[in-house]
């Protein structure tokens, strides 16, 4: 990658850390970009992302565009039209984006997007047909589409990746919540679950994004992306607990059983992505783009462990 010059929209956030890394280490000069003022070299300080977005100063001489910026998935969200609020963000502030990426000359643009563009639960592959059903999804897809049309009007490269959900150091939400429970030893009602999920590792994550800024093959093409390791809820937390050294705590108790007292709490939708199946085949990535996950699962939840046991460190001595 010497000699490029490649834009990185959230380039602060917990993935586009690792891409920043990653880019960098292979000779890119990487441009990011910060909702705050930075005093870092090439770090351009943005408004938050939408349809008025101005991108231009931070485009100036990239060749490529990896963006991450999103207005992300919230399971609680308290906007009066969520739609509304993820289009402004995810639709329009991504072809905002993009028609200043092409004003600026860059030739490619990397979508992060996401595999719930596809659907909720199923067995995706690249061709499948996407079923989006949250406002999030929906804007992504929607996002997808148009840059996908305004690709063909102006020339600019787009590609597309659809990751599951993301582990490894600096890893927020239910997962980060799920560390803690199976580094306590908490009991977990999972052992008689048999289902297949599919994550990706951040690391896998960012060299599959390089890839996609780099790859002749890649331009005009949407890809899944994920381990190409896919575990049972109960398979999950036993890699976890070994990452931890430690003896999983499962309990074996009837799926059935789980689902029926999810919907009595109100939590049906919480059970349903703990039970169902949701896994995404990277094989298009992988024979296209001559793609492998430079990490295996074990090792990608030993790297995020040691990360949180660092962290538990830190707290005690604070």
């Amino acid at each position: 990658m010497n000699g490029q010059r490649i834009l990185v929209t959230g380039a602060t956030g917990f993935v586009g850390q690792r891409v920043c890394q990653l880019l960098e280490s292979l000779g890119a000069e990487v441009v990011k970009t910060s909702r705050s003022h930075s005093s870092q070299p090439n770090t351009f300080q943005v408004s938050a992302l939408g349809p008025n977005t101005n991108w231009l100063e931070a485009l100036q001489g990239c060749t490529a565009v990896v963006h991450l910026a999103a207005r992300v998935h919230v399971m609680n969200d308290t906007a009066a039209d969520p739609l509304f609020e993820f289009r402004q963000a995810n639709t329009l502030g991504t072809l905002q984006l993009a028609r200043q990426a092409v004003q600026c000359g860059v030739k490619r643009l990397v979508f992060v997007s996401s595999i719930k563009v596809n659907g909720e639960a199923g067995d995706f592959t690249a061709n499948s047909t996407p079923s989006p059903i949250d406002p999030y999804g929906i804007s992504k897809f929607e996002a997808e589409q148009q840059l996908l049309e305004f690709s063909q009007q102006s020339g600019l490269q787009v590609v597309i990746v659809r990751p599951p959900l993301v582990y490894g150091p600096g890893v927020k939400a239910n997962f980060l919540k799920l560390l803690g429970v199976v580094a306590k030893g908490v009991p977990l009602p999972f052992g008689a679950v048999n289902n297949k999920r599919s994550l990706v590792f951040v690391g896998n994550l960012a060299s599959a994004i390089a890839a996609c800024v780099q790859h002749p093959s890649a331009a005009g093409r949407s890809y899944l992306v994920s381990d190409n390791a896919d575990v049972s809820t109960a398979q999950l937390v036993r890699e976890i607990a070994n990452a931890f050294r430690r003896k999983p705590n499962l309990v074996n108790i009837s799926p059935r059983l789980i689902e029926a007292l999810a919907a009595l709490l109100g939590k049906r939708a919480a059970a349903q992505r703990l039970l169902g199946n949701l896994t995404a085949s990277p094989k298009a990535l992988c024979e296209e783009l001559n793609w492998t996950p430079p990490y295996t699962m074990q090792a990608g939840m030993k790297e995020t462990a040691d990360w949180y046991m660092q962290q538990g460190q830190l707290k005690l001595r604070s």
